[in-house]
């Protein structure tokens, strides 16, 4: 964990916790993308119980680190749900070809 001396250094800090993470969600949206290209079925792409372990497990893992198990399972609630929403258009896209 990095150790800031000064106001500056943490918002700096946390600038650049801010690009990673939305580098890391574009490259998970990038695989849910191609996720879709191997499934069968609007109901294999909602795949509920993948989403129950995710959820399961992102809860464990903030408990862990320290961190509100709520704030991170209403953020990948929010990004599940709209990543979804974004496989599903894929794998309609690829029924049209």
């Amino acid at each position: 964990m990095t150790k800031c001396n000064s106001l500056q250094e943490v918002r700096t800090a946390i600038d650049k916790l801010d690009d990673s993470l939305v580098e890391l969600i574009s490259e998970r949206s990038h695989l849910i993308r191609q996720a879709a290209a191997f499934k069968e079925s609007v109901e294999e792409v909602k795949a509920d119980d993948r989403i129950d372990f995710i959820m399961q497990k992102v809860r464990h893992k903030a408990i862990e680190l320290d961190v509100s198990p709520n704030m991170i399972s209403d953020l990948f609630t929010i990004m599940i749900n709209e990543m979804v929403e974004t496989e599903i258009s894929e794998f309609r896209n690829k029924q049209t070809y």
